[in-house]
């Protein structure tokens, strides 16, 4: 497979010039600052655009400096990322607020990468957004784009990763930002992961390897995926009055979370004690596993002091519950 530089620096002009026309309008965009760029770039990561927008506005609202997330309690930052789920992104981002705050804003790749939650795709888009460094920052989405640039046959993985990292160096531009920025923006919006990528409104369409040949959905080539892990929990709801039975999980997925008493489910409702008033199942999906959940609502007549007990408001105002709850919190009231 031989890659064509040439070709790859006509295209960075024409990539620079459709990102200015054709770029959103996201709030991580405005009055970017290092740190700004460190929570959008953490947030985003494996996670929707649509979903992090008003969380990213409501978050830099909270925490505003590195200062304000350096000095707030865990509790404080998890609540606040609430519904963004994988939340060790969260103690990652609030570790490297505390060297911010401590050491001040990194002016290398190698610092960067250095900070907590930061591997060498985000270190490449913070150097490029945040400080003007030629480094590029190479995920999925540029991945694909690409592959089909060059009609890659080649696995789309680490290795492929570290290779068209090097040939992005190659042609960097000055505009370290748009450039970076505009490959992301073209995956998001044209150069699209399902279904028929919209070539027509692409500013490479007439370098594009795959578009040329009408081969566009045959890249990448993707290594094949491991089937998730399956794990069945019952999931107890325990109320006393008006106040909700919640525990820290203490190790594992969702490490440091609040959550509704729970256990692995070899037999069904192992746990329930007391009077039953609804029950319902419901399913989540990690990256690498799959919740089976069996929900019951149980009425106890005294307060396990196992537990931390709430009511729905001090729960709603002050404990962040992972979104795997969602079905059984909508039983608080």
């Amino acid at each position: 497979m031989q890659y064509d530089l040439t070709t790859l620096k006509q295209a960075v002009p024409m990539l620079l010039a459709w990102f200015r026309e054709h770029k959103r309008d996201l709030p991580w965009r405005h009055d970017r600052t290092f740190y700004t760029a460190l929570v959008a770039e953490l947030m985003l990561q494996q996670t929707r655009v649509e979903a992090v927008k008003e969380k990213y506005v409501a978050f830099l609202e909270k925490f505003p400096t590195e200062k304000e997330l350096a000095l707030a309690s865990e509790d404080e930052v998890m609540k606040a990322w609430e519904g963004l789920g994988y939340y060790t992104r969260a103690r990652n981002l609030k570790k490297a607020a505390e060297t911010l705050f401590a050491e001040g804003t990194p002016r290398t790749w190698v610092g960067v990468n250095a900070l907590a939650g930061v591997g060498n795709y985000t270190a490449g888009a913070l150097c490029s957004i945040a400080l003007g460094l030629k480094e590029p920052a190479v995920d999925g989405n540029v991945l694909r784009i690409l592959t089909r640039f060059f009609a890659d046959e080649s696995v789309a993985d680490d290795a492929a990763k570290k290779k068209y990292t090097e040939l992005l160096r190659a042609v960097y531009p000055d505009e370290t930002a748009d450039f970076c920025e505009g490959l992301m923006e073209l995956g998001a919006i044209v150069c699209l992961p399902n279904g028929t990528p919209l070539c027509e409104t692409c500013p490479w369409r007439t370098l594009c390897r795959a578009h040329l040949r009408g081969e566009e959905t045959s890249y990448p080539v993707r290594a094949e995926k491991k089937e998730r892990r399956v794990e069945h929990l019952n999931v107890y709801v325990l109320k006393c009055g008006d106040r909700y039975a919640l525990k820290k999980r203490e190790k594992g997925l969702l490490k440091g979370l609040w959550e509704f008493p729970n256990e692995a489910a070899p037999q069904p409702a192992a746990g329930i004690r007391g009077n039953l008033l609804a029950q319902k199942s419901a399913t989540h999906v990690f990256t690498h596993v799959e919740w089976h959940m069996d929900g019951f609502l149980i009425e106890t007549k005294t307060r396990d002091p196992a537990y931390t007990w709430a009511t729905a408001e001090e729960i709603e105002a002050s404990f962040a519950i992972p979104s795997a709850f969602k079905a059984f919190k909508a039983w608080l009231e």
